[in-house]
């Protein structure tokens, strides 16, 4: 029987039925298609015993122009995954088992397949070229859409715009596939790293954080992972993620980019000045500053300027902007890690779920994605629910777990590194524990899940007055009266960074806004 490659619908009456997404013609022109190539796959996985494990993972039913086509693979795709032989007398039972015998044109047409060609060694690169035609169509009816959406002047732009993107990205995540990698040039890459770590100091083959004993636990924060950092509120999460990122850009010279989706970059900048000049934050705010205050805010806040160290302040950042964003700064200004504050305040708009835990969990996924595209390290911080307040008074009581974040379990599972600040102290609401030791300033940086590596807690210095977090094992610096005698010799009308020592006020008030490099 000759095979018809003209495009058609078949039902028992012979009538073409065309669906709601059967589609031929688009504009006056036909839509990318390739029928006798759909015909060779077919009667390819007919005949080959094994063809269908190769082309399993490439080709979808809808992926097939043809509705007959579409639905003989359903079949094929029914009995590979009922482990059953796939050959012509099983699919055209299972057509039969259907109901759909009738509608691809019988027992003769399946037949017909399996004879258009002499073997299927040729059967993948076909596959893949078919699924290609599915997905130039799959971007034709997209443009298509958002093209009559944007004529109609009762849409809002910026919606359109989140939709355009959620739909872009949920088509190039649906059909972009990875080829597998030979383990040797992998080796060559551990080596490689391994060599890295070795020619370190520290020996650390990821990014230094500053907080040593952290470093040792985690050695150094990795590339591609993605870190969840949680906490219940007042804890100190944004002041753990800016001291750090302070470590980073300034110690180090690691470029670091912060995504506030909670605070402005001025309230931010803010805490920075805080953390770094050692002044409490209401007297940043007030601007009511000693003279030394001043001489302490013009002889530190130095560190700062020049620092690889970008702020994104955005509110409700969707996903999808992220993703824009995050390529863009690594690629112009070699960001080597990114900060989300926090993970509950992003969305996906776009695309629609059934519920916001649904949401969450895309949003987690993504960040591991773009983790791996990136090749850097993402730390997101997130909230914890309620259930860490209603356990019991004791220290233990209060500390958190992994089944106390909000929102989604698909967090701790896309994560590969999960941490928890705890201050004993917020809870005890005393000097000392149980047990006599002294927990003022105690905060307990737990890792609950190391997918690479070994969990424990890890001890630091919280200082409630600076938003700061230290290594436990350092001093606390002294503060005002450690740099008066140093500053009182800085000559601070010849730098041009500080300008004049009469207008600090000024100073401050400029050093918040866009003259800082943030």
């Amino acid at each position: 029987m000759p095979i018809d490659n003209q495009p058609r619908s078949y039902s028992g009456s012979g009538k073409r039925q065309p669906g709601k997404n059967d589609l031929y013609e688009f504009g006056g022109r036909t839509q990318p298609s390739d029928t006798d190539l759909e015909e060779a796959v077919l009667g390819a996985l007919m005949l080959e015993k094994d063809a269908y494990t190769g082309v399993c993972d490439i080709l979808k039913p809808e992926c097939f122009y043809e509705p007959r086509n579409r639905k003989i693979y359903e079949a094929i795709q029914h009995l590979g995954a009922s482990q059953r032989p796939i050959d012509m007398l099983t699919v055209t039972e299972q057509l039969r088992a259907d109901g759909n015998l009738d509608d691809v044109g019988g027992p003769a047409f399946v037949s017909a397949l399996t004879m258009r060609i002499a073997s299927g060694a040729n059967v993948e690169y076909h596959a893949r070229i078919v699924a290609q035609k599915y997905l130039a169509r799959e971007l034709i009816s997209f443009a298509a859409e958002i093209e009559k959406k944007a004529f109609d002047q009762s849409n809002d732009v910026d919606d359109l715009l989140q939709e355009a993107e959620g739909r872009l990205f949920e088509i190039s995540q649906r059909n972009v596939k990875k080829d597998v990698t030979q383990i040797d040039p992998v080796i060559g890459q551990a080596i490689e790293q391994i060599q890295s770590a070795a020619n370190r100091a520290t020996g650390l083959s990821g990014l230094e954080s500053g907080f040593h004993e952290l470093d040792k636990l985690t050695s150094g924060w990795q590339n591609s992972d993605l870190i969840i950092i949680a906490a219940r509120p007042a804890m100190g999460k944004t002041a753990f993620v800016l001291s750090m990122a302070k470590n980073m850009a300034v110690n180090y010279n690691t470029p670091v980019a912060i995504f506030s989706l909670e605070m402005s970059n001025l309230q931010l900048v803010n805490r920075l000045i805080s953390n770094v000049c050692e002044l409490e934050s209401e007297k940043i705010k007030s601007g009511q500053l000693q003279p030394v205050e001043w001489d302490q805010l013009m002889a530190r806040i130095k560190e700062l300027y020049g620092a690889h160290l970008f702020i994104d302040d955005t509110p409700s950042l969707s996903i999808f902007e992220l993703r824009t964003k995050a390529r863009r700064l690594v690629r112009e200004h070699n960001v080597r890690i990114m900060i989300i504050d926090y993970l509950q305040l992003m969305n996906a708009s776009g695309m629609k779920f059934g519920s916001r835990e649904q949401e969450v969990s895309m949003i987690s996924r993504s960040l591991k994605q773009l983790a791996k595209e990136l090749n850097i390290p993402i730390i997101a911080l997130s909230q914890l629910n309620r259930s860490v307040e209603n356990r019991g008074d004791s220290k233990e009581g209060k500390r958190p777990q992994l089944s106390d974040l909000r929102e989604s379990g698909a967090i701790e599972q896309d994560a590969d590194i999960v941490c928890f600040i705890h201050r004993p102290e917020y809870y005890l609401r005393s000097d000392t524990d149980a047990s006599g030791n002294d927990i003022r300033g105690l905060a307990e940086f737990i890792v609950a899940k190391h997918r690479s590596g070994r969990v424990d807690d890890v001890k630091m210095r919280f200082r409630a007055k600076y938003a700061r977090f230290e290594n436990w094992d350092e001093e606390p610096a002294v503060g005002i009266g450690s740099v008066s005698s140093r500053i009182s010799t800085t000559d601070f009308s010849s730098d041009p960074a500080m300008g004049n020592m009469d207008g600090g006020a000024d100073f401050l008030m400029s050093a918040g806004t866009s003259d800082v490099p943030f």
